[in-house]
């Protein structure tokens, strides 16, 4: 309610200006200044008699005091013209800029919804941050698919190895191979466990890629949910290493998830940014950042994706023929896999048309540029940039 008398008492001090600026052109100040501008006149016959001044500076004198007297007429009749025509334009213009205004405000705000200072929605993530769920709680309430069953063989040496480690629980290498094998099982509970005890039996020797594997073992477990324990086991790798990718990557989700994406989005920008490419937070970064940047309240374009360009291809020119071919070849297929399954910008496509048109493959480039056109139907300054590389290539009329 406060912000409607609020906005009310704005408008109404807004349209009293404007309704005093509509009325107040012309009107008595014209008159006034009329009558200076005959007194003006009068003034120069008499200095003219006197022999003041000559006639011919008398004669100019006289024609822009007459122009000004013109002036001062025409504003006078618009004056008038305007009181005569009463409050219906002004009231029609204070109408309509009310109107569109509370049109904006109803497309682009939030009718009814409370008031959330900056401090009030950090106290809320702070609080919900506090209450979620446990490790345990959040993995009670997430079914996991069936993990595949391992073949015999394997089965089998998993069995052999998971005696010897209950025969030497203190035996970190064992424990690290028991963790790294039970993941990979998907039995996340058994893996934590040992992942957990090797860390213990490490002490100050563990490392931040030791803590940053349980923490991920944490987070495969309850499907990508960062529990207060995967976060614990998160702040001791960043102790230990601040550059470490997978920590860095999992802190910055657990601030999208706990009402923090400004947070969030200084720790994704930088992985984002830094690279490289092929790192595995890069693709989910790239997917969600959009997101997280708009809740953060940041204009954001990520950076490109890289694919083989003419410095990559310069670096190769001391290979052999066919280390450099497979090495181009190897670049290319990359980029294509990763604009197959996951997009990218216009720029990435048209590197991919011309790559595949110097590696002779023309029947691919003209896939991908039949594809992009499907991709980029509804961004045509997009497609304007594929398409001069499909001219370009001879492949695109």
């Amino acid at each position: 309610m406060l912000f409607w008398i609020v906005s009310l008492a704005i408008a109404a001090v807004l349209s009293a200006g404007l309704l005093r600026a509509y009325f107040k052109v012309g009107g008595p100040a014209a008159n006034a200044d009329l009558q200076v501008y005959r007194d003006q006149l009068a003034e120069v016959d008499r200095d003219a008699a006197r022999g003041v001044i000559g006639e011919g500076e008398a004669e100019r004198t006289r024609v822009e005091i007459s122009r000004r007297i013109l002036e001062a007429d025409q504003a006078g009749r618009a004056s008038e013209a305007l009181g005569r025509g009463g409050l219906l334009v002004p009231s029609v213009l204070i109408g309509a800029a009310v109107a569109g205004a509370a049109g904006l405000y109803l497309w682009l705000g939030a009718p009814g919804y409370p008031d959330l200072p900056i401090a009030d929605r950090k106290a809320r993530a702070e609080m919900f941050k506090a209450e979620r769920p446990s490790q345990a709680e959040a993995e009670a309430q997430t079914p996991l698919p069936p993990a595949p069953e391992p073949d015999a063989a394997y089965a089998d040496l998993m069995g052999k190895l998971r005696n010897a480690v209950a025969d030497n629980p203190d035996d970190p290498q064992g424990q690290r191979l028991l963790a790294r094998n039970e993941a990979g099982l998907g039995n996340y509970a058994a893996a934590a466990t040992a992942q957990s005890r090797l860390i213990a039996l490490l002490g100050g020797e563990a490392t931040a890629t030791d803590y940053a594997t349980l923490a991920d073992i944490y987070v495969l477990a309850t499907a990508g949910y960062i529990s207060p324990e995967a976060e614990l086991a998160l702040n001791a790798a960043l102790e230990r290493d601040p550059k470490n990718g997978t920590a860095r990557f999992y802190t910055g989700l657990m601030w999208a998830q706990t009402g923090r994406p400004d947070l969030a989005f200084r720790f994704w920008q930088a992985l984002l940014e830094e690279g490289p490419e092929e790192a595995p937070w890069i693709a989910p970064i790239r997917a969600q950042i959009d997101l997280v940047a708009r809740a953060a309240g940041v204009d954001y374009t990520p950076p490109a994706t890289k694919g083989p360009d003419a410095g990559d291809i310069a670096a190769a020119s001391e290979m052999s023929t066919e280390d450099r071919q497979a090495m181009i070849r190897g670049m290319v297929e990359g980029l294509a896999d990763r604009l197959a399954t996951e997009g990218g910008p216009a720029e990435d496509w048209a590197r991919l048309i011309s790559s595949l048109t110097v590696l002779g493959e023309t029947e691919r480039a003209k896939a991908v540029w039949a594809d992009a056109q499907g991709v980029f139907a509804d961004h045509p300054n997009e497609l304007a940039k594929i398409r001069a590389a499909a001219l370009q290539a001879g492949i695109a009329e």
